[in-house]
């Protein structure tokens, strides 16, 4: 029988997947050190602390592998007597806990997405309702994101989320403002609104799409100086929005919009509820609405049934619509969604074949959409420092998934957080290259 670590008590906190894992594990730990405990966050091995909580993702086959490789990794570690306790949360947990107690049992805990005070209880602190969104944040300085709301009411076949997260519940305007200012007393200067799906925010507890609105609130926050929009449903857009966006220059010219896919037979099989035809005039009247504005989208290639003149379809149109940005998934058949009962019938080969075609039409879209910003100036605002240069975003750019500017530092000094015109002196596919008007 292993002995126990000789360490003091400090919980180490590992995050995986998207963006609203990050921002739940920030208030795990926000309430933890309420509470006074020592936490960290994804620390290395020679400081992670002898009590580790796992924030999984179980949203497609990669990231359930990658989250069952973690715990098992910790579960390894605890056997060898290197940490104390495991405690697992998070959509994988939310998903598959039969099943995660029975394969391993040598986690201590598991705990789902609304199980909130129940691992803190077990990581002996208290559920404190008075924090009121105060979390710890994991992002650098400048930028954190701001969970809008959660849970999901589409019906798309290929979703599991609404498995792990349960219905569309959106957060008052109020309390988002007070985390936007206490966020703001901190230093961010960015708010990257993230939810399952923006485009329905407020139906539950204001009976009207009421995304603008709270945008206008927002922008009234002191300090706060850009608001990204993530992830919205191209279904009951609201155009008011994009009116506010016109408008309002605290409102990045920036869309995260997943299409998923453009032809109607796969359309209608996701049950998306639009066609080719409303998704494209949809594009048209954001284009015509905020001209120069940039849009990011997300496909899927592989879905069943998809056929080679369904892929062609999308390929065309992705070569028509020449997004700012895109990214393209393979179809993972996930267990109790609607397409589940459809057969997996595209091989992985062909999926990734496919996704692959997507990729390298992308590239090259990009590059010559970069290529047209050479020459001109950019406000951009600095991340981090890495190597020889400054690295810099303008407001066209998500953090992790966009272009970055690259700053030669060897030519100007610039400070983390802070915003710099940049001009454009050379483009790749994914990258520019600039130099500080100063």
């Amino acid at each position: 029988m292993r002995t126990k670590s000789l360490k003091k008590n400090k919980i180490n906190v590992i995050t995986l997947g998207c963006s609203k894992n990050v921002y739940d594990s920030e208030v795990l730990m926000g309430q933890l050190r309420a509470s006074g405990k020592d936490v960290t966050h994804e620390a290395p091995a020679h400081e992670e602390g002898n009590i580790i909580v796992i924030n999984t993702c179980g949203f497609i086959d990669n990231a359930k592998e990658e989250s069952v490789n973690m715990i098992l990794n910790y579960v390894d570690k605890k056997e060898q007597g290197l940490v104390d306790k495991v405690f697992v949360t998070g959509c994988l947990s939310e998903r598959y806990k039969p099943d995660l107690i029975k394969e391993i049992p040598n986690v201590d805990q598991y705990f789902g997405t609304t199980e909130l005070p129940g691992l803190l209880k077990a990581l002996g602190a208290d559920y404190r309702h008075e924090l009121l969104g105060e979390r710890l944040t994991t992002t650098p300085k400048n930028y954190a994101y701001l969970k809008i709301a959660e849970g999901c009411d589409r019906p798309c076949s290929f979703c599991a989320i609404p498995l792990m997260r349960g219905k569309h519940v959106s957060q008052p305007i109020e309390k988002l403002v007070n985390e936007a200012k206490g966020l703001a007393k901190n230093g961010v200067k960015e708010l990257i609104l993230i939810a399952q799906d923006l485009t329905y925010y407020g139906l539950d507890l204001y009976k009207k799409r009421n995304l603008a609105e709270l945008l206008e609130n927002l922008a009234a926050v002191e300090g706060i100086e850009w608001i990204r929009l993530h992830y919205a449903f191209p279904t009951g857009f609201p155009m008011d929005v994009l009116e506010l966006m016109k408008r309002e220059p605290k409102i990045c010219n920036y869309l995260d919009i997943p299409l998923q896919h453009i032809s109607d037979n796969i359309l209608k099989s996701m049950r998306r509820g639009t066609t080719q035809a409303k998704t494209t005039k949809l594009i048209e009247d954001f284009r015509n609405t905020v001209p120069g504005m940039t849009i990011r989208t997300t496909l899927i290639v592989g879905y069943p049934g998809e056929t080679e003149e369904d892929f062609q379809i999308l390929k065309n149109w992705v070569e028509e619509m020449r997004f700012e940005r895109l990214g393209c998934f393979t179809y993972s058949h996930e267990e109790n969604t609607h397409a589940y009962l459809l057969e997996d019938d595209v091989p992985a080969e062909v999926k990734q074949q496919r996704a692959n075609e997507i990729m390298e039409l992308q590239s090259q879209i990009s590059w010559e959409l970069n290529q047209e910003k050479i020459g001109q100036v950019f406000r951009c605002i600095i991340d981090r420092k890495e190597g020889n240069h400054f690295v810099g975003r303008t407001e066209f750019d998500s953090p992790d998934v966009d272009n970055e500017v690259l700053i030669d530092a060897s030519k100007a000094y610039l400070k983390t957080g802070e915003f710099v015109n940049v001009r454009i002196t050379d483009a790749a596919e994914f990258d520019l290259y600039g130099e500080a008007v100063l």
